[in-house]
């Protein structure tokens, strides 16, 4: 009679209580494992949304508007009654000629170093946008810090005050998802759209600049629209996710 062949101790495992499961894992091959880990993660939620750019540069591209247009509304209240707003410029405001000139100017440094620190943030567009976006940042920065006298104004102002309307004007031509989904406020017929929108502000602004009475209205519509931009932006590239 033929004798059952006898277990190799060389081959046999002892298998504790609760060992079972991880003799099994062991058998499993790497891809294999890294797939039972992948699914056992999956179990305890869905992933998290990741978005194209960071929490807190929304914040810094919603600061310009709401500190411009509040800048110079403050700013208005608490100049003397002979002081017009639809036919004086927010930079009389921020002049030696302005009563509590530091309201004024505060708000255009601060307006400045958001559109900069938006600009390295902004990281879903491309590197030209954020470049001119820096531009008009260093020009509200330089615009503060080149006041205007109490008479007429000074080459220096003028040049920052002419680049930084340029930019702001011209930067939604450089703004495009780099990557799908676009986003519509992004896309070729919506940035056509903002741009038109855009260059007939600045155009109203320079014919105002040439004797206009509506001069100081022209300049606050062009500041707190174009202003808004940079936020639209930031808050249709935070709504796609990637």
């Amino acid at each position: 009679m033929t004798q059952p062949a006898r277990p190799d101790p060389a081959r046999t495992t002892r298998v504790r209580p609760g060992q079972p499961g991880r003799l099994a894992e062991r058998r499993l091959t790497g891809g294999a494992r890294r797939n039972v880990r992948r699914l056992a993660s999956s179990a305890t939620g869905p992933p998290r949304p990741r978005h194209p750019v960071p929490g807190w540069m929304v914040v810094s591209a919603g600061l310009p508007p709401v500190l411009a247009t509040g800048g110079w509304l403050i700013a208005d209240a608490v100049q003397p009654a002979s002081y017009s707003p639809i036919r004086k410029t927010v930079s009389v405001l921020a002049g030696h000629a302005g009563t509590d000139r530091w309201i004024m100017t505060g708000a255009l440094f601060l307006i400045g170093g958001c559109q900069l620190v938006t600009a390295a943030g902004l990281a879903g567009i491309p590197v030209p946008a954020r470049i001119v976006l820096g531009v008009a940042g260093l020009s509200s920065i330089g615009i503060a810090a080149s006041p205007e006298p109490v008479r007429g104004s000074t080459q220096q102002h003028l040049a920052w005050t002419a680049l930084g309307a340029v930019a702001l004007a011209v930067w939604p031509a450089f703004v495009a998802r780099r990557a799908p989904p676009r986003p519509l406020i992004l896309s070729s017929y919506g940035r056509a759209v903002v741009i038109a929108v855009f260059v007939v502000l600045l155009g109203w602004l320079v014919i105002e600049t040439q004797g206009g009475s509506d001069l100081g209205l022209a300049e606050r519509v062009f500041l707190s629209t174009e202003t808004c931009w940079p936020f639209i932006v930031a808050i249709a590239l935070w709504q796609t996710t990637g």
